[in-house]
């Protein structure tokens, strides 16, 4: 049976995010920088790499624009790694979160990638399991269907200095609008 540790990565806890600081900021500021490339040669490496540019900024630097700042190097070393198949040779949990990366894109492209990724992985889970990864799957389908509307996220606009429209503004005034 897969434990949920959802709550060690997601929500806004201040505690947290100074955690992840502490733990693991010269790691974050290396990959950021270009570094560890040694370590995407194997599987856990690369996932090591991926966190590193992708969810640990989210926290480190939240409500910064550098909160984003790994997604490109992230979303190209997940483009490598699934074109090597490095994803299958993970865990289903540790696929979360190179899945992760794709469902962060702002491109419907690859948000179409993420939700499919996402529907295989609960799929090919034990029903004892499956309730965890539909969870995953549900948080991919609602950035889908953000990126499918908006084609890209309205609760970044102001961090990244960027003009909201009124459908967006309207949208964030709405439950449930931000991640």
């Amino acid at each position: 049976m897969v434990a949920d540790k959802g709550r060690l990565w997601f929500g806004k806890r201040d505690s947290q995010d100074l955690e992840a600081r502490q733990r693991f900021g010269v790691q974050v500021e290396q990959a950021l920088a270009g570094g560890l490339v040694e370590w995407t040669q194997c599987p856990e490496g690369w996932l090591a790499v991926v966190i590193l540019l992708d969810q640990l900024p989210r926290m480190i630097f939240r409500g910064t624009p550098k909160a984003f700042s790994g997604d490109a190097r992230a979303q190209a070393l997940v483009a490598q790694g699934i074109a090597a198949d490095f994803d299958r040779r993970l865990s289903a949990m540790q696929r979360v979160f190179i899945y992760l990366v794709l469902e962060h894109c702002e491109n419907l492209a690859v948000q179409n990638e993420a939700v499919s990724r996402y529907a295989a992985l609960q799929r090919e889970q034990p029903e004892v399991d499956r309730a965890v990864f539909a969870d995953h799957l549900d948080y991919a389908e609602r950035h889908h269907r953000i990126i499918a509307r908006f084609g890209r996220f309205p609760h970044r606009n102001a961090l990244l200095g960027r003009e909201s429209t009124a459908e967006e503004v309207a949208f964030l005034r709405e439950p449930g609008s931000g991640f």
